[in-house]
Order: C-alpha cells, then sequence, then structure tokens
C-alpha cells in the first residue's frame, strides 16, 4: 500500500518520518498529475506546494488552527490530506468538491478565498477574534508571491505587525524577486537564523532573563542592542519594518527544514513571516517548462502534457481587434491587471510593448492609473474579468465617470464562468455598472459585434465605456421569431443569451404562445422604445439576463415602462439573489432556470395567457 492511501488526516502525517513525508510527496505530485489531466483545474501552483502542505499539516492541527490561504487555488494538496482525496475525480465539477477552500465542504477549510491580495487581513482578524475569545489556535496565511502586487497585502501586513498578534503569514515565493539583504554579514546573519542552536540560544536566554531580578529590563535593553546594531550592518526587509520576525528565505521543498522553522515561529508570540522558495509545476517537466500553461488547465495528456491549443474566443477576438485599432492611433494603451493571456492582451504586449502595462493584482490602482492616462490625452482600454472589476468600484465612480474620462472598461468573462465557482462568475457586473452616471455599457452577441463595439468605444466616445462578454467561443446568432402584431409576450435579452430565447420562443409558439424576441446591444443609455412598443401590445414582459436579480436591466425596463404609463405583467427570469456555485455552465444555467425549457416554464407558471 502506498503511503497515500494511509494518510486520512494530520495525525497521520505527524506519525510519518521525514524520509516518508518525501516519499509521499512524489505520490501526491502522481496523483495531482493523473487527477487533474482528466478534470482541469490548477496544476503548476499545486505542484508546488507539495512539500510546503506537508509541512504545514506536520506542525499544526487545521482542524482547529485556522489556514487562510491567499486566493486559494493552491489548496488542492491540502484537500487531499483532510479527507478528499477519493472525491478528486468530481473536483471543479457539478456537486463536485470544489477548486477552492470551501468551509461547507470541510471544517479543515477556515475560510472562502478566490480573490488575491486579503489573506493577512482575514488571518489578522481570526487571530484578533482568538486574543478576544481568550481561546488557544494558531492563525497561518499562506500568500504568495502576486498577492505582493496587490495594495490589500500591505495594509493587512502593516495592521498585522503593529498589532503584535501572533499570526504566521507564510510567503510562498515562486518567481518574483524579492529584494534580499546585501554582503558578506547578511549572509553569515541568514544562515544563523537558520541554525537550531540560534533559536536554542535565544529561548534559553530569554527564558533566564525573565527569572532574574531586574532580568525583564535587561533582556529588553539587549534585544533593543541586538535589532540596532543589525540595523546599522544590514539592510533589514519591509516585513521587518511592518514588525513582522522575518525567517528565510528557505527551501520550499525541504519538508525537515519548513517542519522546524514553522515550529519555532508557534513559539514566537507575534507576528512572525516565513519566506519559502518553490518551483511552480514542480515534479512535471512540462509544468516546470511552462508554468503559465499549467496555471489553470483543461485535460491532458499526463505522459506527454499535450492539452488543447487555445481556441478562438471573445477574449482572442477583443486582443485582435485592439491591435488593429492600435496600429492607427498611437494614444490607445492596454492595461491588465495580471491576467496578460487571460484577456487576450499577449498579442498587444508584443507588438506595441511601450503602450502595454501589467500593473499586477491592482485592479483598484489600474482604473485610477488608466484615468490619469485619459486626463492627459491617451486612450487607455483595461482589460479585466469581470468579478475583478468590483475590487475597483470606486475608482470607477471617483476616478473616472465623475470626471467623465474617455477610459474603456473591457469586462471579461461576464456572466456564469464554470468551474471556477461562485467566487469568479461575472454576475454583477451589469448591475454596479448601470449605476455608473455617463457610463456606455455594451453587451455583444459575436465577435464581430465585439469588435464593431471597441472601435465604437476607442474611436467615436468621449466619457467612460464598459464593454461586457463572456468566457469562450462565439456560436452563429440564432434567427428571432418573425412578429405579425398577435404576440403574446415580450421578451428581452442581450448577449449570448439571445440563444436560449430564442429557442424559448420556439418552444413556447409549439405551445400556442407568440413571443417577440428583443435584443439589446446598448444596456445604458438605454433605448427602450421598441420594448415600449411591443409591451403595449403584450402586455406581458419577460427580461432574460445572466446576472444576479438587483440592480439587473429588467428594474430599468420597468422604470420605463412606468414612465411611459405603460401597464404590464413583468418578470425578470434571473439568476436570483443567491451565489451560483460551481459546475458545468449548462449545468448551471439549467439548474437556474436560464436554459430554453428553464425559461418556458417561467413564463408559462408566472403569466396569465388566457384559454
Amino acid at each position: 500500500m502506498s503511503i497515500l492511501d494511509r494518510v486520512t488526516s494530520s495525525e497521520d502525517i505527524r506519525s510519518l518520518s521525514f524520509a516518508e513525508l518525501d516519499q509521499l510527496s512524489a505520490e501526491i505530485r502522481a496523483f495531482l498529475i493523473e487527477h487533474v489531466s482528466q478534470t482541469g483545474g490548477h496544476l503548476a501552483s499545486n505542484l508546488g506546494v507539495v512539500e510546503l502542505t506537508l509541512a504545514i499539516h506536520n506542525v499544526f492541527d487545521t482542524e482547529r488552527d485556522r489556514l487562510v490561504f491567499d486566493v486559494g487555488h493552491q489548496s488542492y494538496v491540502h484537500k487531499m490530506l483532510t479527507g478528499r482525496k477519493d472525491d478528486f475525480g468530481t473536483l471543479r465539477k457539478t456537486d463536485g468538491i470544489a477548486g477552492f477552500p470551501k468551509p461547507s465542504e470541510s471544517v479543515h477549510d477556515a475560510f472562502t478565498a478566490g480573490h488575491a491580495s486579503s489573506a493577512v487581513s482575514t488571518a489578522l482578524g481570526m487571530a484578533r477574534a482568538r486574543t478576544l475569545q481568550k481561546e488557544d489556535y494558531h492563525v497561518i496565511a499562506v500568500v504568495g508571491d502576486g498577492a505582493m502586487t496587490g495594495g490589500l497585502f500591505y495594509e493587512g501586513m502593516n495592521d498585522a505587525g503593529d498589532s503584535h498578534e501572533p499570526l504566521i503569514v507564510i510567503l510562498n515565493d515562486n518567481g518574483m524577486s524579492i529584494s534580499s539583504n546585501v554582503g558578506s554579514i547578511s549572509e553569515h546573519l541568514s544562515l544563523l537564523r537558520l541554525k537550531p542552536g540560534y533559536f536554542g540560544f535565544k529561548k534559553y536566554f530569554r527564558k533566564v532573563m525573565l527569572k532574574l531580578p531586574g532580568g525583564r529590563g535587561i533582556y529588553r535593553l539587549s534585544h533593543r542592542f541586538k535589532e540596532r546594531l543589525k540595523r546599522s550592518l544590514i539592510r533589514t526587509t519591509i516585513f521587518e519594518e511592518m514588525g513582522f520576525l522575518y525567517y528565510g528565505p528557505v527551501d520550499g521543498h525541504d519538508i525537515q527544514k519548513m517542519s522546524y522553522l514553522l515550529t519555532r515561529a508557534k513559539e514566537e508570540n507575534r507576528p512572525v513571516l516565513l519566506h519559502v522558495i518553490t518551483k511552480k509545476g514542480k515534479g512535471y517537466e512540462p509544468a516546470e517548462q511552462t508554468p503559465t500553461e499549467y496555471h489553470g488547465v483543461g485535460s491532458f495528456d499526463p505522459n506527454t502534457g499535450l492539452h488543447a491549443g487555445a481556441e478562438k474566443s471573445f477574449s482572442s477576438a477583443f486582443g485582435s481587434e485592439l491591435c488593429r485599432i492600435a496600429a492607427r492611433d498611437a494614444r490607445v494603451c492596454a492595461i491588465t491587471a495580471g491576467m496578460p493571456d487571460g484577456t487576450g492582451l499577449n498579442p498587444f504586449r508584443s507588438l506595441f510593448p511601450e503602450r502595454f502595462f501589467d500593473v499586477g493584482i491592482a485592479e483598484g490602482h489600474a482604473v485610477s492609473m488608466a484615468a490619469g492616462m485619459a486626463k492627459q490625452g491617451l486612450i487607455p482600454v483595461f482589460a479585466v474579468y469581470s468579478t475583478f472589476l468590483q475590487r475597483a468600484y470606486d475608482m470607477i465612480l471617483q476616478d473616472i465617470a465623475l470626471q467623465k474620462l474617455h477610459v474603456i472598461l473591457c469586462v471579461d468573462r461576464a456572466g456564469l464562468v464554470g468551474a471556477d465557482g461562485e467566487t469568479h462568475h461575472g454576475v454583477f457586473d451589469v448591475s454596479y455598472l448601470l449605476d455608473v452616471p455617463g457610463m456606455t455599457v455594451y453587451a455583444p452577441a459575436n465577435y464581430e459585434e465585439l469588435r464593431t463595439m471597441l472601435r465604437k468605444a476607442v474611436l467615436e466616445h468621449d466619457g467612460p465605456v464598459a464593454i461586457r462578454y463572456p468566457r469562450g467561443r462565439e456560436l452563429p446568432l440564432p434567427k428571432l421569431p418573425a412578429t405579425n402584431g398577435t404576440e403574446s409576450i415580450t421578451m428581452v435579452t442581450y448577449g449570448t443569451t439571445v440563444h436560449a430565447a430564442a429557442e424559448a420562443a420556439k418552444l413556447l409558439c409549439e405551445k400556442g404562445i407568440r413571443a417577440e424576441v428583443i435584443r439589446l446591444s446598448c444596456l445604458k443609455p438605454l433605448d427602450a422604445a421598441d420594448v415600449i412598443t411591443s409591451v403595449k401590445k403584450t402586455g406581458r414582459l419577460l427580461c432574460i439576463e445572466e446576472v444576479n436579480a438587483h440592480g439587473c436591466l429588467c428594474e430599468s425596463l420597468s422604470m420605463a415602462l412606468a414612465e411611459a404609463d405603460v401597464s404590464a405583467q413583468i418578470r425578470g427570469c434571473n439568476l436570483g439573489d443567491a451565489y451560483i456555485p460551481h459546475g458545468s455552465v449548462q449545468d448551471l444555467l439549467t439548474r437556474s432556470g436560464l436554459d430554453a425549457e428553464g425559461i418556458v416554464k417561467t413564463a408559462w407558471e408566472v403569466f396569465d395567457f388566457g384559454e
């Protein structure tokens, strides 16, 4: 029997020797490659944290101790070690285990995490709760170096260091260059810190001093002298300046050394940062060579690493059109928040490097920077996932819209995105963008409309514009049913939801109910004239949207009808007031009543069509 088959809890981890833990690491990697090759998911990041996760479970009990992941896509190994190994065939599938930490799934998952840079803040909140409630457990935050490009990370670190709360932050550094101390004295002291004798003497000295008369004052004086001497000889890290005790850097694939340092960190009774160096994709050559391609990957051949190449998508259609526009207008610039590949901007980066700006995981900064660029005469285009644009709402209001600046927000992954689940669905952008004064909001249904709207947004508008489009590829636009003045219901939709609406209209026709389907391409400013004309005839409006219920287009249409003094039965067919879990997009649409059959069911149940 393999070691992995014998491991079902942290207690099992702690019973193993370090040699056995090294063997277990190899077995975990083989398991991950085998299963993620079938289900898809975040592979490279999880291959890189195998030993780190084992070290954490070797020192802490995550059933009681609180382990907070930043983003959480690197939590697969943690899930395997906490009783969910046998469920990996369902990873990210409908009703299966999630690809991110989920407290409803296991007591070992401390907090749901899908967006970056917030783990330190969350962990500090837990540490303060522990202190106020006089409880006894440890709090650990695991953050990647990418989190350091987000301002929230520094807000949390600044407060945590000042709080003096016992808290351990593990910085998983798998590529970002972090300034190191300089010189031979620095190197010597860094090595000294990692030696058991240093920690043993430090602990013994403190213990003895605190027992002697006046020893507490002597200890404090010697500690201050040591810190001043160290700062005069070497450059301190930013973490030490924030009030953290800094350990590292340490090999993130050395379980024994990390276990030792984590044990020491537990005893410090203060904020500690452990800096570990890992290799993303470790143990699987294709992922080591091209970790970006295996960050989030679909199914692939584990023997060769071959997987389906990127197919044409709304993102790639956007990226290629933006390149064409930029070739004609030198004012056009592209901005991404750490996602040039996912948003289709890699071609732009290659062609116009001086006009391409990747700001890291800092959406608020990206929007404010775009505002500054626009104010000085450039035309910035910020390509960003819908779920991440939420983080910049205040900057959209204050820095762009208030000053009527010409910034284009290209809102990728609008609507349901599938396997990444509730933290990543783009179902709130309509509600928060329609609220912004002066904002124009487009919703293309295919690539050609996206290209046309992008050209219009860049070349014809002079204020803020948002273009929202879904993940994936286009489908041919359906032929909408002809109208003859005898329709019984008006159905309004936008974007790719038109496909389900058109199919629903056909099904209703089979039941003797004629529907007029109106597809809107611009959600704001709203031209409701055609809708008003149709509803005057039908007396019924069904607004079909792949968004959250509150603040949706249906509310705007209801107001427009009221202002036109048109009385009608109105019903929204949307995702409701709830978070939508992970699963295939089609499964989620069906469960939400947004497939053709669900739309027909809603119409049939809520409207009185008479005999």
